[in-house]
């Protein structure tokens, strides 16, 4: 063999190459992969900044509220007001600029084809909630939720859903629901009912409560009647643009199923927390008896169920809307009309931003339910990997300091049956389970994921907390 040639071999053999090509092989691997995903940071001027813009708005709107009744009037608004405030308190706005941008520019495309929205005043942002829905909440704002908008198949869904909401608020729904509700508080026959429970010998909180429960509004959900006529002023908004009026129906068709479970979270759990060293045992996921523990079940009601939808109604809602879509259907409409990549950008963004404000929002149980349901699609991920970490140690420290209940929801009847489960699983645990699960988690993608930061942090946590 030549000299040269012999050199070459021995070069190429020799250990030290072997491991410095295995370095560069692992670094190209772990540069390949996709970005891992970071929360945006939070624009705590611009929400200031608005925040003081409806604050304004609604001491003006006060200023010009009906003399009769006044009290009833600024009481009402107040409710209103308190809820937004808090929509801001929590930070519960979007402001990373590209999704608001995006945003901006399907309203744009709804409001340049209907000029009875062109003079209004309204701002449409992002919410960072995970539940499913859309709301207009009141001094000219509409938030669409980010756990709807990650369930979407086009941005025709999308527009449907901000002319709904924008129908809301140009026919006045919230302002009348609480006109209404004013009137019948104030109304000669409430007042009889009032004075009739006021001289009855027995059962008067019981009989109040009950009057109060019917007389109550909501400043985020509206009647049957509203939200039949927001869909057909959504569809005549809708028919305008360029986006496919058919997928309105597609769209409550969505809705009417978005509150079923998607995770089996049995088989999750033992499959996600079952390590070599620490196996899953059975103890952790079984039901205790009574209410909370047992998830008592609801009584087949279709009604009630119906109505403890996020969405109900939607089969009757679509039966109303069919004949205006029918006759409103063109073969030119686009079911994508601004950017179709930025769409699906922002839908894989959002299912990531919901885990961190669940979490962020010091709602644990929720943000884990989210996390695993992520997990399932993208095992390796490593923020979602290390948020696992985090959660179950956030949990530790809570229930060593005796605070847990503030962090977690509670089983109830009224929740899906698989996040109940969850709740279950984390009423279930001990304070060293909590320890011992979180380290044996990350341990086993401890090699793997040991370059990214976060997971580093939560590794070092939990190895710790296994210590105490």
């Amino acid at each position: 063999m030549p000299f040269l040639l012999r050199y070459f071999v021995f070069w190429i053999t020799s250990p030290f190459i072997i491991f410095f090509v295995f370095l560069l092989i692992n670094f190209i691997t772990v540069n390949a992969q996709s970005p891992v995903f970071a929360p945006a940071a939070e624009d705590v001027a611009q929400l200031q900044i608005l925040s003081l813009k409806v604050e304004k708005r609604y001491q003006q709107q006060i200023e010009k509220l009906p003399s009769q009744n006044k009290k009833d009037y600024v009481e009402a608004y107040k409710m209103r007001w308190d809820n937004i405030k808090e929509t801001f308190d929590k930070k519960e706005i979007y402001t990373a600029k590209e999704a608001q941008q995006y945003l901006d520019k399907v309203v744009e495309e709804i409001v340049k084809a209907n000029p009875l929205l062109q003079n209004q005043d309204f701002n449409c942002y992002f919410s960072r909630s995970g539940i499913p829905n859309a709301s207009y909440i009141g001094e000219g704002i509409i938030l669409f939720n980010m756990g709807l908008f990650d369930r979407l198949d086009n941005e025709s869904q999308a527009a449907f859903t901000l002319c709904h909401e924008l129908a809301h608020f140009y026919l006045k729904h919230s302002e009348n629901s609480i006109s209404n509700y004013v009137n019948r508080i104030n109304s000669d026959a409430v007042k009889k009912e009032l004075k009739k429970i006021k001289s009855s010998e027995y059962g008067r909180g019981k009989k109040i409560e009950s009057l109060v429960k019917g007389l109550s509004f909501n400043t985020r959900r509206h009647s049957r009647d509203n939200e039949t006529q927001a869909d057909s002023m959504a569809l005549e908004l809708m028919r305008n643009t360029r986006f496919d009026v058919a997928e309105s129906l597609s769209l409550l068709s969505l809705l009417d199923t978005i509150d079923a479970d998607t995770m089996q979270t049995t088989a999750c759990l033992q499959k996600t927390f079952n390590a070599k060293e620490y196996p899953f045992q059975k103890k952790w996921i079984a039901k205790e008896e009574g209410l909370l523990g047992g998830h008592a079940q609801l009584k087949d009601n279709e009604p009630l169920e119906d109505s403890l939808k996020t969405h109900p109604e939607c089969k009757h809602r679509i039966a109303i809307l069919q004949p205006q879509v029918e006759k409103y259907k063109r073969a030119s409409s686009l079911k994508n009309v601004i950017d179709k990549p930025k769409f699906e950008e922002l839908k894989n963004t959002f299912r990531y931003e919901i885990v961190e404000y669940a979490f962020t929002s010091d709602n644990y149980t929720r943000s884990l339910y989210y996390t695993l349901e992520q997990l399932e699609r993208n095992p390796s991920d490593p923020y979602l990997t290390s948020q696992v970490g985090k959660i179950l140690n956030g949990m530790y420290t809570a229930q060593k300091a005796h605070t847990l209940t503030k962090y977690i929801d509670f089983p109830s009847p009224y929740n899906a049956s698989n996040y109940n489960m969850l709740l279950q699983f984390v009423q279930n645990l001990y304070l060293e389970n909590f320890a011992s699960i979180s380290y044996h988690f990350l341990k086993h993608h401890h090699p793997a994921l040991a370059y990214y930061a976060p997971f580093k942090s939560a590794y070092n946590t939990s190895i710790q907390i296994a210590k105490e």
